[in-house]
């Protein structure tokens, strides 16, 4: 049995540990039910949950989540278009968010599929400073995909 102090009581019957917390005004929680002796320790357990709900609160506020981003073309998107999504992508990736390019083919458009991959590919050329390529060109249906991840995710 443990007190609340952290200082090793001993082995004592259940009932003595028990009359032991409820002479202190505290909880008597099972720490180790696995050990042989069970582990007990005489404390607070409201306080105890407070601190662990606080302390899981802490770390999800730490930790980043990432976010994929989507930029959508067409096969023959004009040349500023191109430059003004290059820079959102880049902002995107600086931030630590992944960016999924989509190339959406429309009718005749999909003969030319070499149009929408040489997009992509000066994409990924444009972002290879700051970004790794995650997933390839490749086409789904009418849509040619490319994922860029950013480096310090690596």
């Amino acid at each position: 049995m443990i007190s609340p102090e952290g200082e090793q009581l001993g082995i004592m019957p259940t009932r003595q540990a028990y009359e032991e917390a409820k002479k202190r005004g505290l909880d008597l929680i099972e720490v180790a039910p696995n050990a042989d002796p069970p582990v007990c320790r005489i404390m607070d357990h409201g306080k105890f949950r407070y601190e662990q709900q606080k302390k899981a609160k802490e770390a999800k506020k730490k930790s980043k989540q990432t976010e994929l981003k989507t930029l959508r073309l067409r096969p023959n998107t004009d040349e500023h278009d191109v430059d003004f999504k290059m820079r959102n992508a880049r902002k995107f990736l600086e931030k630590g968010d992944m960016v999924k390019f989509n190339v959406i083919f429309r009718g005749p458009e999909l003969r030319h599929k070499d149009r929408g991959a040489e997009q992509l590919r000066r994409f990924a050329e444009g972002c290879q400073d700051i970004a790794t390529l995650e997933q390839p060109p490749r086409m789904e249906g009418r849509r040619m995909t490319m994922v860029l991840r950013p480096r310090s995710q690596e």
